[in-house]
């Protein structure tokens, strides 16, 4: 069968009829990892980029940008093990690890949706307080309510939800390029946020929540269940441009939620640190339209709105693909939709601060980075797995390296959450 992509002419030269017809390939199978990069511009990060900006300004810059390029090679590991595998990352340490490995992978993979449900709904409902002055625990049942014409959307067809994900993550980037355009960015400043560097243990915990709601779990594990689907039956296309497509999706989804993370961080740093403004969503949301005027307020809050919207829809179909992964149950999506947001609406019903219910929900999710990246990073070395799909040598040096670093940076917090040093 001819793919369209290594038929050449007697003089080595491919003929621009098949160029085309390879090109046009390509494009249909991107669209996968825009969905999981929703999850890294989820309320979440909003939360500690916003904190982070407000109360260190461009000090942890450097952190968003690491944890970005992180994410890329991870993300792209995912992608890789459900195209060369038809599995996902849950099905396959089923099938691979001892029961009582993987029940303990499936619990803690719960707390991660858990989580992730968690700032979604609160994020969503934060920003409807802001911008039609709605209460916080009406807010969260009507993003709740939200999500579920969501998951409609879902059901009706991948491609679909992927178009409708595209746009809000569009929406998203969109508001935040342009209250950037509005901030005097202070180039110095901006320089010296790109060199590593803390302030105290503050300033570390913070570190970890950003790389928390960068670097998300959950999407790690999303992202594998998606090419999965996607890109299975190969499109017509062979390894080495199935490969390229991948890296394609991956760079620039990825790309745009870093831009957009770094947008939001270097809008607070530039024109909420040291004005005097509360490090919340609430807080930056007053101060935007005092120190930038209301237009630039109501962006922030129709871009965490699209954010919360979004997010929640990605993350309950997570939810379905770790249970039926590990354990191979499988609920209806909106049985567990329902069940999922009674942790949320508690917060919510109980007055407990957002930003800090947010900030605190993605250090949480840094714990269960390392649960989802060891597997990911053993699975996609291993030839019997892969195949000839089997990670290069250098990447797995990469991968292991940056799972080396966020396994010390967790045992960081671990000593910091028991010890009394600053």
């Amino acid at each position: 069968m001819n793919t369209g992509v290594h038929t050449s002419t007697p003089t080595g030269t491919v003929p621009a009829s098949v160029r085309a017809g390879a090109g046009r390939r390509v494009l249909t199978v991107i669209g996968p990892a825009f969905v999981a990069a929703v999850a890294y511009i989820d309320p979440g990060n909003f939360a500690t980029n916003v904190e982070s900006g407000t109360r260190f300004g461009f000090l942890l810059l450097w952190v968003v940008l690491a944890a970005n390029v992180v994410a890329m090679l991870l993300q792209y590991l995912s992608a890789k093990l459900g195209t060369a595998t038809g599995r996902n990352l849950p099905e396959l340490c089923r099938d691979h690890y001892p029961r009582p490995v993987v029940r303990g992978l499936w619990f803690q993979a719960e707390i991660v949706v858990i989580m992730t449900d968690l700032a979604e709904l609160i994020g969503g409902a934060v920003a409807l307080n802001l911008l039609f002055g709605i209460p916080a625990l009406q807010g969260g049942l009507l993003i709740a309510a939200a999500s579920f014409v969501l998951l409609a959307v879902r059901t009706a067809g991948q491609r679909r939800f992927e178009a409708v994900i595209t746009a809000m993550l569009a929406v998203v980037t969109g508001a935040f390029f342009y209250q950037t355009l509005q901030a005097d960015v202070p180039p110095a400043d901006l320089a010296a946020g790109l060199v590593p560097r803390f302030d105290g243990s503050a300033s570390l915990l913070l570190a970890a929540g950003i790389v928390g709601a960068t670097v998300m779990p959950h999407a790690i594990y999303l992202h594998s269940a998606l090419t999965q689907e996607r890109f299975a039956a190969g499109h017509g296309l062979s390894r080495r441009a199935l490969l390229r497509a991948q890296r394609l999706d991956v760079v620039l989804a990825m790309g745009i939620a870093g831009l957009a993370n770094i947008a939001m961080l270097v809008a607070a740093a530039t024109m909420l640190h040291g004005s005097g403004a509360e490090p919340t969503l609430q807080g930056a949301h007053t101060q935007f339209a005092i120190g930038a005027g209301p237009l630039v307020a109501t962006l922030f809050a129709v871009a965490l709105l699209a954010s919360g919207l979004a997010s929640s829809s990605v993350g309950i179909y997570t939810g379905q693909v770790v249970m039926q992964g590990f354990v191979r149950r499988r609920i209806p999506l909106y049985l567990r939709r329902s069940l999922a947001v009674v942790p949320a609406l508690a917060v919510l019903a109980l007055g407990v601060d957002p930003s800090r219910a947010l900030v605190l929900s993605q250090v949480t999710l840094s714990f269960g980075i390392p649960f989802a990246l060891i597997p990911l990073l053993l699975l996609s070395r291993r030839p019997d797995v892969m195949g000839n799909w089997v990670n290069r040598p250098l990447t797995t040096a990469l991968a292991g390296g940056a799972t080396l670093v966020l396994v010390a940076l967790n045992a960081l917090l671990i000593l910091l959450a028991f010890g009394s040093g600053d």
